[in-house]
């Protein structure tokens, strides 16, 4: 079963107190110990979607692929596999409400959200 997980960004020098506002929710198949279940990933792929809101701008729609042992976020209006988001160590995080994770976004930045949330999807 696919899990819908929200990702906010966490507290930085920017937002201080963190953002609802910006972020990120994608869908993917969850083992039992939160990590992303890459086996049954392929099977579903096309179900495993991302979008990427962020206050001001137009929310960004796409899909969760592997790279290489990992993950990342591709768009899919974006044919360039250099504009890919990738998650750090997606692999090996775990995907639960109060967790971290690192993003490295398109202008090479890389930013920590936190897990608000994790549904059934």
């Amino acid at each position: 079963m696919l899990k819908q997980v929200r990702l906010e960004l966490a507290r930085s020098a920017q937002f201080p107190e963190g953002s609802e506002a910006h972020g990120y929710e994608f869908s993917a198949p969850l083992r039992r110990d939160g990590h992303i279940d890459a086996e049954a990933w392929a099977g579903q792929r096309a179900k495993c979607t991302v979008r990427r809101f962020w206050e001001g701008e137009k929310d960004a729609h796409g899909h969760l692929r592997r790279l290489g042992s990992g993950w990342a976020f591709h768009y899919d209006l974006d044919r360039e596999p250099t504009a890919d988001e990738p998650g750090y160590r997606f692999d090996s995080h775990v995907f639960r409400p109060g967790e971290y994770v690192s993003i490295t976004e398109r202008d090479g930045s890389l930013r920590t959200f936190k897990v608000a949330s994790v549904v059934d999807g």
